[in-house]
């Protein structure tokens, strides 16, 4: 269903425009915005896959129509300086992510896309003076290098992803890692590097962990983890002799693994990951995470000297902080078919911190990356309209499938074709699919040369380096 006539001004839909009226294009009124005079302004928080990519297209095609229609620039805020494919976080935690793929820098992509960059972590939402606040920037030294500091926008699109969701279970925050961003992936690696020295210097076993969720990101870390640390364990002594070096255990409440996929993906992730050494727990749940184990229901105590929270995804606790913007009950923002929010047209939302429903009775828009890529080239057409006060047409989500990485050399899932028909594949076929989507990804940031020249470094980089980062 196509969204209502929705105005800049963020007034409410009349009745013979609501969503229910009919199947109409939605008019992007700009005509309040063009009262403060300038170039509008669009601000982007978030340099996700699905943000940074409505950056570039936006920042190009804005270079484009420099002398048409109304004039536009794009700010782009982030709390890091660089961007990193936020599907291959389990191998940044494991240390085999090479360099050459572990990200891009957001003023690089900002100076060659016709884009600003601010650096800058979302703190709270001013609606009705258009403007955003980001906390004070802090070094690692804990001075303050900027103070709080307010951004104003005519067109604000909100991306800032998800969390992993903890459902209130004691002791997820204080004893258990999650991947929600680099910075966690990076942390877990170092985490992950000290267990394994103190495994080698004191000769107690092996490293004993723990992942609660059994979705692709927990399934993905635990095929990864049971080949780095076999590599890690390989260069000492002690640990090498360990029969397994590694005891791991992959913890879901539900009755299978990565229940979005069809049961017989389902029945060959649990099958592979047994034939890894991985121990596979379905239909348990954690009721505790303490200092070193983990409770599973039924009072169980499981040993982990590191535990990772990978149960469910929920939007950033900021978005309670956004104006009063209405939210769904994993805390994520409520977006029409054209990715506006609910309550102020000025304000859209993408990617995993939106819940849009584009058809009458389905659910919501998946969180994956490539929903997020869908909505991007989408809002990057949309946003260009709303300048020219021109209609547009709802977001509509495409399923191109789903493919899960097993360890450096193999995958499997399945891809869909525009005609909905599915093509399963394993192996090395979908380990190279898998990489087909990042490299996509890449070619649409820095173009197919710079990223075929950055592919070919990786490669040479690899044939002297150790596959498992030891730092």
């Amino acid at each position: 269903m196509n969204g209502p006539h929705l105005h800049a001004g963020g007034r409410r839909p009349s009745a013979k425009n609501s969503p229910s009226a009919g199947h109409r294009p939605a008019l992007f009124s700009t005509w309040a915005l063009r009262e403060r005079g300038g170039a509008h302004r669009i601000v982007i928080v978030g340099g996700g896959a699905g943000g940074l990519e409505l950056a570039v297209h936006l920042g190009e095609a804005l270079r484009k129509r420099q002398h048409r229609g109304t004039p536009a620039e794009v700010l782009l805020v982030d709390a890091s300086l660089t961007h990193v494919w936020k599907p291959w976080l389990h191998e940044l935690a494991a240390g085999t992510l090479d360099g050459h793929d572990a990200g891009v820098e957001f003023l690089q992509q900002a100076r060659r896309h016709n884009f600003r960059f601010h650096l800058g972590t979302l703190e709270s939402l001013d609606r009705q003076q258009h403007e955003l606040w980001l906390e004070p920037l802090v070094g690692e030294d804990g001075q303050e290098i900027a103070p709080r500091r307010a951004v104003a926008y005519d067109t604000l699109v909100i991306a800032v992803g998800s969390i992993v969701n903890d459902f209130h279970t004691p002791g997820v925050a204080e004893h258990a890692l999650a991947l929600n961003s680099a910075a966690d992936a990076q942390r877990f690696h170092r985490r992950l590097l000290a267990e394994c020295a103190r495994a080698e210097t004191k000769s107690d076993g092996p490293v004993q962990i723990a992942i609660v969720g059994g979705g692709a990101t927990g399934v993905e870390l635990a095929a990864e983890l049971m080949e780095s640390v076999r590599d890690i364990a390989g260069l000492g002594t002690e640990l090498s002799q360990e029969p397994q070096p590694v005891q791991m255990r992959l913890i879901e409440s539900g009755a299978r693994l990565v229940g979005a996929l069809s049961e017989d993906i389902s029945r060959e992730v649990q099958a592979d990951l047994h034939r890894r050494g991985v121990e596979v727990l379905t239909g348990r749940r954690v009721t505790e995470v303490a200092a070193g184990h983990v409770v599973l229901d039924g009072h169980e105590v499981l040993p982990a000297a590191l535990t990772v929270w990978a149960a469910g995804i929920q939007g950033p606790r900021v978005l309670e902080k956004l104006g009063g913007l209405e939210l769904s009950k994993q805390r994520q923002l409520l977006v029409r078919d054209t990715l506006q929010t609910t309550r102020d047209a000025d304000v859209f939302a993408m990617g995993d911190c939106a819940s849009c429903v584009t058809e009458p009775g389905a659910g919501p828009v998946p969180p994956r990356a490539q929903a997020a890529q869908q909505e991007a080239r989408y809002l990057a057409g949309a946003l260009l309209r709303r300048l020219e006060d021109q209609p547009v047409a709802g977001f509509r989500f495409h399923d191109r499938g789903s493919l899960v990485a097993l360890g450096s050399h193999d995958a499997v899932g399945r891809i869909l074709g525009r005609a909905g028909r599915g093509l399963r594949l394993q192996g090395l076929m979908a380990r190279w699919a898998y990489w087909s989507v990042h490299h996509a990804h890449m070619v649409r940031l820095q173009g197919a040369l710079r990223t075929a020249v950055d592919q070919l470094g990786s490669w040479l980089n690899g044939r002297s380096q150790p596959r498992v980062k030891l730092h």
